[in-house]
């Protein structure tokens, strides 16, 4: 991960570490097994990527990464001295260059790696939605009582407007507030 920072912030990359990672550094140990990478870049940018990723050792796993990153603005690779998979995610939207802006450099090893902050933790895996995301949202709450929540709601009341699949916000207020089971 710090290699992998460093040599994105050598090529001008603007990016954040989302997904199990920041949630390690936000909640709770757990086992996450690859490494969620948010750059603030449209998928135009594969090209500057790729020999990134090559001098690092690290294998991109679609036969056609150009193809695969047009579909799914997503190139998932794996570090071949680790065996750890690494998600380089394109973005170039409002709320990401918000996010990334926002990101907080956080010291691993030697080196400065920019992630997430615990309230863009949140709204990610809020709109990713899976049972996981949601109980990693439910531990970060726990956790971290000082968010900024204004900051959450605004984002996930637009994110409930433009998606076929609302209801972000008001799950996030139930998980943030879960009702006690009466005494």
């Amino acid at each position: 991960m710090t290699k992998v920072g460093a040599e994105l912030e050598k090529q001008s990359f603007p990016y954040m570490i989302i997904g199990g990672q920041a949630v390690l550094l936000y909640g709770e140990p757990r086992l996450t097994r690859d490494i969620d990478i948010t750059l603030g870049a449209d998928s135009d940018r594969l090209n500057n990527l790729l020999p990134l990723i090559q001098e690092l050792h690290i294998l991109p796993l679609p036969k056609d990464p150009f193809s695969f990153v047009k579909e799914t603005m997503v190139l998932p690779c794996l570090d071949k001295s680790t065996g750890i998979r690494i998600d380089f995610i394109f973005s170039h939207s409002p709320y990401e260059a918000a996010a990334i802006a926002r990101a907080r450099k956080i010291r691993v090893k030697d080196q400065e790696v920019f992630f997430a902050t615990v309230e863009d933790v949140i709204i990610h895996k809020m709109f990713a939605g899976r049972p996981r995301d949601l109980e990693d949202v439910r531990i970060l709450c726990l956790k971290n009582k000082e968010m900024d929540l204004a900051y959450i709601e605004k984002w996930l009341k637009e994110f409930d407007l433009l998606s076929e699949s609302a209801g972000c916000l008001e799950t996030f207020r139930r998980l943030k507030n879960p009702k006690r089971p009466p005494s």
